[in-house]
């Protein structure tokens, strides 16, 4: 048993360069979580990003993308963690995993940042604190060291969106047991998923 979700944030960058890129795989998946629900997320200028609230097995989930760009999306995550009363353990953050094929899923609690911005400035805003769980987006790996940042801010190719749209449809399924913090379930199917 997990700790329960009280928070989903969407890593990404703001703006319509940035949109379609594979480094925004965990802002697309929440505008996807939005958008099953029949909401949009809105600025929202007290958590510097954009905001809005769902319903998942009768809870109330904040869903935040941070519009802070990703090397500060801390700024953002504090913001909400303060303004809600949510504790980082209740905070899921989603974000893009070069180490993982694209469409692959794999949810996690702890540990480092992995070289990920966006993971790097959570932890150093919340003074350290690696204890908070990830849903990590596979986006997959250029193969080569010098193409990784062309690859991670390049746009999806049709291929990747298809896989990625595939897994956010499979995660679905699975929110109201990753929500209430019953991962053992959830982790055994969605780590078996193959988009």
């Amino acid at each position: 048993m997990s700790k329960p979700v009280r928070a989903i944030v969407g890593l990404g960058n703001p703006g319509p360069d940035y949109a379609q890129t594979r480094h925004n795989a965990g802002a697309l998946w929440l505008e996807h979580l939005a958008r099953k629900k029949g909401q949009f997320l809105r600025p929202d200028k007290k958590l510097h990003g954009d905001y809005c609230k769902i319903s998942i097995a009768g809870e109330d989930i904040h869903l935040l993308f941070p519009t802070t760009f990703m090397n500060r999306s801390g700024q953002s995550v504090l913001s909400l963690s303060q303004f809600y009363k949510i504790e980082l353990e209740n905070i899921l953050v989603a974000h893009d995993e070069l180490d993982i094929d694209a469409g692959t899923l794999r949810l996690k609690f702890g540990g480092g940042h992995g070289g990920h911005n966006g993971l790097r400035d959570i932890i150093r805003c919340f003074g350290g604190n690696k204890e908070f769980p990830r849903m990590r987006l596979g986006i997959g790996h250029p193969g080569d060291k010098s193409k990784v940042t062309g690859h991670v801010l390049g746009r999806i190719n049709k291929e990747d969106m298809d896989k990625l749209e595939s897994a956010f449809y499979q995660l679905d399924s699975h929110l109201e047991a990753i929500v209430s913090g019953q991962w053992d379930t959830a982790m055994n199917r969605l780590h078996s998923f193959r988009a």
